[in-house]
């Protein structure tokens, strides 16, 4: 059996149970993530939002909670650059990487995904660039900085819920 001195504590998985815990895991999430947007049809229904709105404003919290707390905790142990990479990372990885690849993958379905945008998304997409590189350019952050952010986010949500 492989076992690694990590800190004071040793690891005594094997590969195999270390593969099926993985395995499990991950399709405890796919099942929670089919929960999650079954559950969005009945609110759309509820309350009149836009499939958009919902996808680009609560599913991106939701999705990226495990992220988000990283990132806070981080941030609280006064560790901002981690904070950053993390809360940066994550919608780099989806831009770079999961996007493309769900449009791959959607070619061996019937409703098949694409990467066109509209000129609404486009700005949005162009503008929250433009503001998280203004942000992070000088190295330095402060808690106004962050709060500017949280405003910007809410004027993108606002502008989402109102367009058609």
């Amino acid at each position: 059996m492989y076992t690694e001195k990590v800190g004071k504590f040793e690891a005594r998985w094997n590969i195999k149970k270390s593969i099926l815990i993985l395995f499990t895991a991950t399709l405890f999430v796919a099942w929670m993530s089919e929960f999650l947007v079954g559950s969005i049809e009945p609110v759309l229904a509820r309350f009149g939002w836009t499939e958009l709105f919902i996808g680009v404003i609560f599913v991106a919290i939701i999705g990226n909670a495990a992220e988000h707390v990283s990132a806070i905790t981080m941030a609280i142990k006064n560790r901002m650059d981690l904070a950053l990479q993390i809360a940066i990372g994550s919608a780099i990885q989806i831009a770079m990487f999961v996007a493309p690849a769900l449009v791959l993958t959607s070619l061996f379905f019937r409703n098949q995904m694409s990467l066109i945008f509209n000129s609404f998304e486009l700005i949005v997409i162009v503008l929250s660039v433009m503001i998280t590189n203004l942000i992070v350019e000088d190295g330095e952050s402060n808690w106004l900085e962050g709060l500017q952010l949280v405003v910007a986010y809410c004027i993108i949500a606002v502008a989402f819920f109102f367009h058609p």
